[in-house]
């Protein structure tokens, strides 16, 4: 499923930094074959928030992508908070 990246919340964003090689080399592979493995995000209440695929996430942002391609699982807000811990 295709999602805008401005309607994917990253809670956990400010927590750790990326790797900012690791980040160029997926802008580099995503600007020639796309990307290869969605994000993984959870859908609470009809917001998604994302956990994982930062790397993916970042480099979709600074190439300037409107989309990001994504698996997503369904939870409640107990699924939540526990992913928040």
């Amino acid at each position: 499923m295709e999602i805008p990246l401005d309607q994917i919340r990253r809670p956990l964003m400010r927590t750790r930094a990326n790797d900012p090689v690791k980040v160029q080399e997926l802008m580099d592979s995503i600007r020639v074959i796309g990307l290869q493995v969605p994000i993984d995000v959870l859908e609470v209440d009809g917001v998604y928030y994302g956990f994982s695929g930062c790397h993916r996430y970042e480099a979709h942002q600074r190439l300037g992508l409107p989309t990001i391609r994504c698996k997503v699982r369904r939870g409640t807000k107990e699924t939540l908070r526990h992913h928040m811990r």
